[in-house]
């Protein structure tokens, strides 16, 4: 892949890891009001979050050996960005079902956790195995792609954390903030796509 290309791939691991931790910060805003923000709340929710990405990154792994692609990059953040939509819109609602049939916050705050944030965070958690798949390209060096790929979302999940927490919330609602965050998963996805869709249409010209 060309230069460029890395760059984009580098970019949309940047912004992956910033929603990801933009949302599970989001996600004690949520249940505080139903389960409180006691330590067994923020343990149930980083305890999902671990949990799904584990889970995604064994499925990105898996699914980067099938000939992997740029449009099936994009595709994973829109998909993504689709998963990530019902939690701003049905978050309410399954919370009070939760709370009013689980008396044990505990139990409650897990469950709805799970609930809420399990199958976005899992589809999340396939970006950054795909991303190394996308850009490793010499084996001698996949140590090293995967090192900066690493320190390039970690980055971003750093700055996501701190600009959520100290900027977002205070300007915006929670579900307005979660709602630009699916829009933009899904803004970066079309860009994936259409990138190499042009990059398709370039090759078809010169040939």
């Amino acid at each position: 892949m060309s230069i460029k290309t890395n760059a984009l791939i580098y970019f949309l691991a940047f912004c992956s890891g910033f929603c990801i931790m933009g949302i599970e910060l989001l996600g004690g805003r949520i249940l505080a009001p139903f389960f409180g923000s006691s330590v067994h709340i923020w343990g149930s929710i980083i305890t999902v979050f671990m949990l799904s990405l584990s889970f995604g990154y064994l499925l990105g792994g898996k699914l980067s050996t099938k000939n992997a692609s740029l449009t099936k990059y994009g595709l994973i953040f829109l998909v993504a960005s689709i998963m990530v939509v019902p939690i701003a819109l049905f978050s309410q609602p399954i919370m009070e079902f939760i709370f009013t049939h689980i008396e044990d916050s505990r139990y409650g705050s897990l469950l709805a956790s799970t609930a809420l944030f399990f199958i976005p965070t899992v589809i999340l958690g396939m970006i950054s195995p795909y991303s190394v798949r996308l850009l490793v390209t010499d084996s001698h060096k996949s140590g090293q792609v995967a090192g900066i790929l690493y320190f390039v979302s970690t980055l971003g999940s750093a700055l996501g954390t701190i600009i959520t927490s100290f900027y977002f919330v205070l300007a915006f609602d929670v579900n307005t903030i979660i709602s630009a965050f699916a829009l933009t998963l899904g803004l970066l996805g079309v860009l994936a796509i259409t990138v190499n869709s042009l990059a398709g249409n370039k090759e078809l010209a010169h040939a």
